[in-house]
C-alpha cells in the first residue's frame, strides 16, 4: 500500500494546514535518509522536521535530549495526536524504565526520547540493537560544541552512540548558533556543511530595553512596576534560586499574583506551576533557566531578566519565548553590575579543578552505596565544607559521568587529558569571552537586536529595528 505524503500527514495527523518556512525542504531531506543541521529560532518549528518523517519510517526515530521536562511535554501531545511515542529518563520509577525499554525492545514505538546518559545503560542499548533506528534526532545540539554556551560533555560521545548504532542518518537541531558552534557540530556529526538549514535569527516584534540599576529594592520597584503594566502573560527569568525567592516574598507583600519554577522544586509544584501558566491561570511566573525551554505558548508579552545571563545565546534563547505569535514584546534586562559578579562565580563553579574533581571520583568509587542513597547531598557534605550550594560538585558528577569514567573506576588516570589545567583553563577562557559579549551588548550603543544578528555571524547590515531603547533613544544608561 503506497505510504502517505508528508502533506497528507501534516494535515491529517498533525491538524496543520500547511508548512512553515524550510520545514518541507528538511522532511523531505531527511525522507531521502540524508543527514543534516537544522538552525531556526526558538517557536518556529524544528521538532516537526523529525517527528512528521517518523510516521513514514521503518524504525524508530531516536531523539536525544538533555531536556527531561521537554521530553514529557513533547511525547504527551505526540500520543494526543495518536502517535506511538515515549520517552525514558532518570525521574521514572525502576519499574516503569524497564517497562518502556521493553517495548523498545518490541518495537512498539515509532519515536523515542532519552537523555544522552541513557547510552551508558547495557539494557537500552541492547533494546536499541534489537530495532532499525531510521533516524538519530540530536536536540539542543549547540551543548555538542565546546564553543557553546551550554556544552555538555555526555553530548561528546553522540558520535560513538551513532556508530553503535550502525550509522543512522542525523538530524541536529539548535535555535542558535555561532559560525564556530556549526562548524563543529558539523565535524563531530560528520555533517556537510552543503547540508545546514540555517533560518535568519530575526525576531523583529522583541522590543530589548536594559536598565542601569544598582541594588535589589531597585530591581523590585522596577519589576513590580512593569509587572502591573504590562497586559497579559509575563516571564521573569532569575540565575540564583535565592534571589528568585527572595523576589517572590517581595512580590507577595505586594499581592502582586505569581507563581515560581526552578529545578529544585518537587515534580508536582513545577508541573502546577506550568500548568497555571500555560493556562493563562497566572500570568506572571518567576523562573530559572530551567523553565521554558520547548514550552510552546505564543502570547507571552514581556520577557524580564533580573539577573543577567552569562552569554548572548542563553540571553536570545530566553527572550525568544516572548512574543511568538508575531505580536509586540517586551524584553527587559535589569542590570545591576554584581550581575557580572555572580555569573564571573558560575564559571568558576563550572570549571573546577582537576584535584577537585578526582576528589568527587574517588569518594564516588570508594563508597557507592552511599552515593546510591544521598547523591549529591553526600559529596557535598565531604567537598563543601563552606558553601553547601557549591555547584562544583553536580558539574564534577556531569563531567564524570559524561566521559563514562564512573563506570571505569581504574581509568581515572584520563582525568588529566580532560579534565587538566590546559582544557580546564581553555574552557574558562571561553566562557568568559562569551560573558565579555554579554557585558558588551549591554553596554552598546548601537542597535540591539543588530548586535545580536553580528555575533550570530549574520553578516548583512540590517537597518535599525526601531523599538529597541537604543533606537528609541531612551536608554537609561
Amino acid at each position: 500500500m503506497k505510504k502517505a505524503t508528508p502533506q497528507e500527514i501534516l494535515q491529517r495527523v498533525f491538524k496543520i494546514s500547511d508548512f512553515r518556512p524550510l520545514q518541507k525542504e528538511i522532511i523531505d531531506h531527511v525522507l531521502a535518509g540524508q543527514s543534516g543541521l537544522v538552525i531556526m529560532p526558538t517557536g518556529a518549528g524544528k521538532s516537526l522536521t523529525y517527528q512528521l518523517p517518523a510516521e513514514l519510517f521503518d524504525g524508530v526515530t531516536l531523539v536525544i535530549s538533555p531536556l527531561k521536562a521537554l521530553m514529557k511535554d513533547q511525547v504527551d501531545k505526540l500520543r494526543q495526536l495518536g502517535l506511538r511515542a515515549q520517552f525514558v529518563n532518570s525521574d521514572l520509577a525502576k519499574d516503569e524504565r524497564e517497562k518502556r525499554i521493553a517495548q523498545l525492545a518490541d518495537g512498539r514505538f515509532n519515536i523515542f526520547y532519552c537523555t544522552p546518559e541513557r547510552f551508558q545503560k547495557s539494557d537500552f542499548v541492547q533494546a536499541l540493537q534489537k530495532q532499525k533506528v531510521a533516524l538519530l534526532v540530536v536536540d539542543e545540539a549547540h551543548c555538542i560544541s565546546q564553543w557553546g554556551h551550554d556544552f555538555r560533555p555526555d553530548y561528546a560521545k553522540v558520535g560513538e552512540f551513532r556508530h553503535r548504532l550502525e550509522d543512522p542518518p542525523v538530524l541536529a537541531l539548535t535555535a542558535t548558533a555561532t559560525p564556530e558552534v556549526k562548524n563543529e557540530i558539523c565535524e563531530k556529526l560528520q555533517i556537510s556543511s552543503s547540508n545546514v538549514f540555517a533560518m535568519p535569527i530575526r525576531r523583529p516584534n522583541l522590543a530589548i530595553e536594559i536598565d542601569d540599576v544598582y541594588g535589589s529594592e531597585a530591581k523590585v520597584e522596577l519589576l513590580s512596576e512593569a509587572i502591573a503594566k504590562t497586559k497579559g502573560s509575563k516571564i521573569a527569568y532569575f540565575s540564583l534560586i535565592k534571589t528568585l525567592h527572595n523576589f517572590s516574598s517581595e512580590l507577595t507583600k505586594k499581592k502582586i499574583p505569581h507563581v515560581i519554577y526552578h529545578g529544585e522544586l518537587p515534580p508536582r509544584q513545577k508541573a502546577e506551576a506550568q500548568r497555571l501558566f500555560l493556562s493563562g491561570e497566572c500570568e506572571t511566573i518567576l523562573a530559572t533557566p530551567a523553565f521554558g525551554l520547548g514550552v510552546d505558548k505564543p502570547d507571552v508579552r514581556a520577557v524580564f531578566h533580573v539577573e543577567m545571563p552569562g552569554s548572548v545565546e542563553a540571553y536570545f534563547q530566553e527572550i525568544g519565548r516572548g512574543g511568538r505569535d508575531g505580536a509586540a514584546t517586551t524584553c527587559r534586562l535589569f542590570y545591576d553590575q554584581e550581575d557580572l559578579t555572580i555569573q564571573m562565580e558560575f564559571i568558576d563553579w563550572a570549571n573546577p579543578e582537576i584535584q577537585y574533581v578526582r576528589k568527587v571520583a574517588e569518594l564516588i568509587t570508594d563508597n557507592p552505596e552511599r552515593y546510591r542513597q544521598e547523591g549529591a547531598d553526600f559529596l557535598r557534605e565531604k567537598m563543601s565544607f563552606h558553601n553547601r550550594r557549591d555547584y562544583r560538585v553536580e558539574t564534577a558528577v556531569n563531567l564524570l559521568e559524561g566521559w563514562g569514567l564512573l563506570d571505569e573506576a581504574t581509568d581515572l588516570e584520563r582525568l588529566d587529558d580532560l579534565f587538566g589545567a590546559g582544557a580546564r583553563e581553555s574552557r574558562k577562557r571561553r566562557q568568559q569571552e562569551k560573558l565579555l559579549k554579554m557585558v558588551q551588548l549591554v553596554n552598546s550603543k548601537q542597535c540591539r537586536q543588530n548586535f545580536i544578528y553580528q555575533y550570530f555571524g549574520e553578516t548583512q547590515t540590517e537597518t535599525p529595528c526601531g523599538i529597541c531603547d537604543n533606537c528609541r533613544g531612551v536608554s537609561s544608561r
